[in-house]
């Protein structure tokens, strides 16, 4: 069953004669609960792929349907909300408040309910994911590997249909890279569809399938 479906999609940035075609007439078809790899070179358009696909970047051209839904005629409200309960993204970059602590941080995706519900679930997911004794720490007092775990959890704590993960590992040691990537199969493993950008072949293993793309293409 198709979870999400590039239909012709392309993208680009600029005007003649500095136009940049990031995306090139992608056709992607995506299951439900499958494990994709996208690799490239940098600049082939990958995170730009990764952004079409959760609602944060609309094409030039074609169609992006997600769940059955042609997800770029929602309007940005129905999108936003959209992606709220049915993706979770990771980035390289952390992205965590660094004035809140690791429970605050997870605790800004954790969805409608009181405040004690909440802080229940965050500190019930960063005590899976190894953080029970940095849940009062800020950002700036953990490691990078736990802070991309605080980034996990925070994408993970509303229970994403999919996950969405651009080059997760990237600033990590390989001790750290493979936590990461053992966070996100075992998300998979419950029924998650996970998309993860990359250059790395750590994770190759755990695919479905792996696409390249290159200069905009998927090749």
């Amino acid at each position: 069953m198709n979870m999400i479906h590039l239909d012709n999609v392309s993208k680009i940035f600029g005007s003649p004669p500095k136009q940049v075609e990031a995306l090139k007439n992608i056709d992607l078809h995506v299951n439900k609960g499958e494990f994709i790899i996208i690799r490239g070179p940098s600049g082939s358009g990958k995170t730009t792929l990764l952004l079409c696909i959760g609602g944060m970047l609309q094409p030039s051209s074609g169609v992006v349907n997600v769940e059955n839904k042609d997800i770029y005629l929602l309007n940005e409200f129905e999108r936003t909300k959209f992606r709220a309960y049915n993706i979770g993204f990771v980035f390289q970059m952390f992205y965590l408040i660094p004035y809140l602590n690791v429970v605050e941080n997870i605790m800004l995706a954790a969805g409608p309910g009181s405040n004690g519900t909440r802080q229940r679930k965050a500190s019930e997911l960063a005590d899976q994911l190894g953080l029970s004794d940095r849940i009062l720490h800020k950002p700036s007092e953990i490691s990078a590997g736990e802070r991309q775990r605080v980034a996990l959890a925070r994408a993970l704590i509303h229970r994403p249909k999919m996950i969405l993960a651009d080059e997760p590992t990237g600033n990590l040691d390989p001790d750290n890279s493979r936590e990461v990537i053992r966070i996100l199969k075992e998300y998979h493993q419950t029924g998650g569809t996970v998309i993860f950008v990359t250059h790395g072949k750590d994770a190759d293993r755990y695919a479905d399938r792996i696409f390249y793309l290159n200069k905009g293409e998927i090749v």
